[in-house]
């Protein structure tokens, strides 16, 4: 067992990188096998049949040759997906990124030590963001363990993308920079970037070699504050970032041709480690109600967020935290994990600071003064109408079903996740009489640089039972079987998927051979039953496991009539996010969560109740 332990502290978190297995291409009998299968839900017999035909001739005709130039096009890369998957799914993306495609959430600190309380912004602020940067230390020493299935590692690549990176409007595709290194790699930059009431600050977090303790960052802190808060508000270049990409790059070209010093000004906040939100408002919250907290950290002040950020650690006057982030580097894991680490070290410490109070002699810190214009200013304003006028379409709820968690279906030998996505499945098809595409996210990270796969959860399985549950002349047993189908069938898929034998990717990736070699798009994809079964960004439920800590997340539905859906698991409690937007009069996040909790209850009663 010590020898366990002493090889274990040895491990570096990117050791393995190098002999991870490159991503596979799926087999395509088994890929159009598996969509077919997930056409069935949304197809009468007539219309399946069609898409049978359009499914069996492409497997026989083009498809077999784009499948051919894929293995090719696979056997020059570790994984064929990578740099595809980054440019389609995030950097061509032309909508306002900081709304539309950024993840966001609330710190779960308030459930422990630090319940929302006036005035204690800037000493929480201090104590979170020092936990924040020894975690860079740690990641720059490769000191946070690798993530691990059994004995298998999985990818770390995307733990390098957390500081010090960000995204670079571009006029037609946008580009992440990428700024930190570990310590055997070299130099990393060392400071952070504060945005206060439209002004933006930076300071080193480093003094003579050592990280600043929380007394010295709370003077820092303190000092930004003050001034902000005395002087008038700064024009809030920040909020350039919440707005249609290309608009956004035209501005950033214009401001950088204003003055060359404005370059530099920017390159200092893309380099910096995180940007530290300073917000004026006090959401409400308890361990119960999480939703105007996870509210406004997603679609709070566009002047204290730098949209392209990779971590946006953003604190409100009442002492709550959240964070937004920009997801084209990496996926909400990452950050539930860093969360994770902030949350356990505030409960180990009690919220406080126990080490010494003596403040060293650090100067304090510079602010970016960026010249600015008329045409610059009027942009700012025009950027800042945009996004709240979107922001205030959102309806977002975040509530806790307390009757039970992960323990009770555990014991009930029922996989806590499927149970939650099962529930979602019923409770859509009772409110809206008909099934729901859905998208769940399924981690692919066991391959090289590996993120996501599409689950596809409303299988037909599922229908079933939906059907069965509100058919009055079924029995309980009946009910039951059909339940206990959906949740095996779902359970092997999960496990397909991760293995890397989904088919969503793999037909992206025989659409895009197709559009680089010129070809006209294949049947396939134009038939109406690829997109009404989710197929090119089309899911109604656009769904994913938050993890099973305390953290919690959000993202907006995939399409406007659509839900996002975000959920963590905890041993006596399911908390779950629901989003719509109001302007959608068939959709409410707050009747889904009232359904999802009611579908809980019938599901556990059922397994209560069948066999008695």
């Amino acid at each position: 067992m010590e020898n366990q332990l002493a090889k274990s502290t040895e491990e570096r978190t990117f050791q393995y990188q190098d002999s991870l297995p490159s991503l596979p291409v799926p087999s395509l009998e088994e890929s159009l096998k598996k969509y077919l299968d997930s056409v069935k839900p949304f197809a009468n017999k007539e219309e399946y049949k069609k898409t049978e035909e359009i499914v069996q001739k492409f497997q026989d005709g083009i498809g077999r040759k784009l499948h051919q130039k894929l293995l090719e096009r696979a056997k020059g890369k570790r994984n064929w997906l990578e740099e595809w998957w980054l440019n389609v799914a995030y950097l061509d993306v032309r909508l306002p990124s900081q709304l539309n495609v950024n993840f966001a959430g609330p710190a779960p600190h308030i459930e422990h030590y630090w319940p929302p309380k006036e005035g204690t912004q800037l000493e929480r602020g201090s104590i979170c963001l020092w936990h924040n940067l020894n975690y860079w230390q740690l990641l720059r020493k490769e000191k946070v363990p690798v993530h691990k299935v059994g004995n298998n590692p999985l990818d770390m690549n995307q733990f390098q993308m957390l500081f010090s990176t960000c995204k670079i409007p571009g006029i037609t595709r946008d580009s992440v920079m990428n700024y930190f290194r570990t310590e055997s790699e070299g130099h990393s930059p060392a400071h952070l970037t504060v945005l206060c009431r439209g002004r933006v600050f930076v300071f080193d977090v480093m003094h003579e070699g050592c990280l600043m303790t929380p007394p010295e960052i709370h003077r820092q802190l303190t000092y930004i504050h003050k001034k902000c808060h005395s002087e008038p508000d700064g024009p809030g270049i920040a909020a350039l970032t919440s707005e249609e990409r290309t608009q956004w790059a035209k501005a950033r070209e214009y401001l950088i041709s204003l003055d060359p010093e404005n370059l530099t000004r920017l390159e200092k906040i893309q380099s910096s480690l995180l940007v530290y939100s300073i917000e004026d408002s006090s959401p409400h919250v308890t361990p119960e109600d999480y939703s105007q907290a996870t509210s406004m950290t997603l679609i709070g002040d566009p002047t204290v967020r730098w949209g392209d950020k990779s971590y946006n650690l953003v604190s409100f006057s009442n002492g709550v935290f959240g964070c937004s982030c920009d997801h084209s580097p990496f996926d909400a894991m990452v950050t539930v994990n860093i969360s994770h680490y902030v949350d356990e070290k505030i409960l180990e410490n009690e919220g406080k600071w126990k080490g010494s109070e003596k403040v060293r002699n650090i100067s304090l810190p510079e602010e970016l003064v960026f010249t600015v214009d008329d045409k610059i200013l009027n942009n700012i304003n025009q950027a800042k109408a945009q996004y709240l006028k979107q922001a205030s379409d959102l309806q977002i709820v975040a509530y806790a079903f307390t009757s039970f968690g992960k323990k009770l279906t555990k014991k009930k030998k029922l996989h806590p996740d499927t149970f939650v996505q099962l529930a979602l499945q019923l409770a859509y098809y009772r409110l809206h009489g008909r099934p729901g595409s859905c998208y769940e996210t399924a981690m692919t990270r066991y391959f090289y640089h590996g993120r996501t796969e599409t689950m596809r959860s409303c299988t037909i399985e599922a229908v079933r039972w939906c059907q069965s549950m509100q058919d009055p002349s079924t029995t309980l047993l009946e009910r039951e079987q059909k339940m206990l189908q959906a949740f095996a069938k779902h359970d092997k898929m999960m496990t397909d998927c991760s293995a890397g034998k989904g088919f969503d990717r793999h037909l992206l990736g025989l659409l895009l051979i197709a559009k680089e070699e010129g070809l006209p798009v294949p049947e396939l994809f134009t038939d109406p039953f690829f997109s009404k079964s989710g197929g090119g960004g089309n899911f109604v439920l656009s769904t994913s496991l938050v993890g099973y800590a305390r953290v919690l997340g959000v993202a907006v539905p995939m399409v406007h009539n659509g839900y996002g859906f975000f959920y963590n698991i905890r041993d006596d409690r399911f908390n779950v996010t629901s989003v719509a937007w109001r302007s959608c009069p068939e959709t409410d996040a707050e009747k889904l969560v009232r359904q999802v909790f009611h579908s809980f209850q019938d599901m556990m009663q059922l397994m209560n109740t069948a066999h008695l």
